[in-house]
């Protein structure tokens, strides 16, 4: 997948990944899960009609925190509170 520019899919998790790794997403379902892949134009919901594919090149975002920190970012915030 890393070397991918665009997925194809109906994975929720291959929805959150491509986001992660800033690759174009058409999802072949009528709903999701992963709204903020949607909100962020990180992908795109086809359906079952692959004419809609065409329509799905998007311009790429990755979510504020979606960085691989968290857990840097929890001992930081546990460490002022003691």
């Amino acid at each position: 997948m890393p070397n991918a520019s665009l997925m194809l899919t109906d994975s929720g998790g291959i929805q959150e990944e491509t986001t992660i790794l800033g690759i174009l997403c058409l999802t072949l379902r009528n709903n999701t899960e992963r709204l903020i892949t949607i909100r962020l134009r990180t992908n795109t919901l086809v359906g079952n009609k692959p004419k809609k594919c065409h329509k799905g090149i998007i311009r790429k975002r990755i979510p504020k925190y979606w960085d691989g920190k968290a857990a840097q970012r929890a001992v930081k915030v546990l460490l002022k509170k003691l």
